[in-house]
């Protein structure tokens, strides 16, 4: 088996960063439920202590993306400037497969990042 193409390693990588923007949204709406949850559950005398950590874990949550948006704007110049470069290279050209994903991949990064900003 051919060893991946520069192509398709920034796609993959375009990706997983997509996938692990939503996996840390994801994270912050189920920290904002459980700090809700531990807001109103003042029974147990170390609810306060609970409801701390928990705003402490979100703020952590939300403190990943700045750094995570650099990254997947890293990754899409990067994948962008691969496929640009796949059409002039001179040898094989790129699989039009592997053109589509890159292209699909960068459109689904551009709405993720409408979403967050």
């Amino acid at each position: 088996m051919a060893p991946p193409s520069q192509l398709s390693i920034a796609t993959s990588a375009v990706q997983r960063l997509v996938n692990e923007e939503a996996s840390y949204h994801k994270e912050l709406e189920q920290q904002k439920k459980r700090i809700e949850k531990a807001e109103q559950n003042t029974d147990d005398e170390n609810a306060e202590y609970q409801l701390k950590q928990e705003r402490r874990a979100l703020e952590e949550t939300k403190a990943v993306f700045p750094s995570l948006r650099k990254r997947i704007d890293e990754a899409v110049a990067k994948l962008e400037q691969q496929l640009q470069e796949s059409g002039k290279e001179s040898g094989d050209p790129a699989p039009v497969e592997e053109i589509n994903k890159a292209k699909a991949a960068v459109v689904e990064a551009k709405k993720a990042m409408r979403e967050i900003a």
